[in-house]
């Protein structure tokens, strides 16, 4: 599974600002972030005047957007999607996930605290990686400054290096599904030894096989 830490904090705290500097920061150094914003509101994000809004009305599952320099993918949904599900969905090539909200989820959060909008944090001490503060604090937990971006990706990789070792993914029906450590080790090898080389004789570094049975 792929490692996600989500970015929180009061609204008006300064996460979107965090997280500018936390992707590149983290490209800097050679890693691929994906990131996932949580909303609360019901807006539509693609206008009635688009295209992908008259294919979706339409009956469209999904609608994507493709130009030289981007992808943009528009699927209507009925729940919220969390940040494994979204990952499950896109089986994309990226180190980490980082999130904008989720404040009530399992995953590790850096919390962004401003000395005026009061003492309390939103999130469980057991929860916190570190939090990002303009005043100290009396938690057990690691304590920056917006500007200690490098420290804080430090500690971000120090995650992301605890899940170096080779790992396989198996989804079912869109579904994470655990598999144990044995059989992970022979899907691995299987799956490495079967597979053709890459044309510029390349490692490969990433392996997507997708598996649709007629109903």
């Amino acid at each position: 599974m792929h490692s996600i830490i989500s970015i929180v904090g009061k609204s008006g705290s300064g996460k979107t600002t965090l997280l500018e500097g936390l992707i590149a920061e983290l490209k800097q150094r050679g890693h691929k972030v994906a990131i996932v914003k949580h909303s609360h509101h019901a807006d539509d994000l693609d206008l009635a005047t688009k295209d992908t809004w008259r294919l979706t009305k339409a009956g469209s599952e999904l609608s994507a957007i493709n130009s030289l320099d981007h992808l943009a993918i528009y699927r209507r949904m009925e729940h919220y999607f969390d940040p494994q599900e979204i990952s499950n969905f896109i089986l994309w090539d990226y180190d980490l996930i980082l999130t904008e909200g989720f404040k009530g989820s399992n995953y590790p959060k850096i919390e962004v605290h401003r000395k005026e909008q009061g003492k309390d944090l939103l999130t469980d001490t057991q929860q916190l990686l570190a939090v990002v503060t303009d005043e100290p604090l009396a938690i057990d937990v690691p304590q920056f400054s917006q500007n200690e971006l490098p420290k804080i990706a430090d500690l971000i990789e120090t995650m992301l290096t605890k899940h170096q070792e080779d790992d396989v993914d198996l989804i079912v029906n869109g579904a994470y599904t655990p598999l144990s450590p044995p059989l992970k080790d022979l899907l691995a090898r299987t799956l490495s030894a079967m597979i053709p080389s890459p044309k510029d004789n390349g490692e490969v570094k990433s392996l997507h096989i997708s598996l649709r049975r007629k109903s």
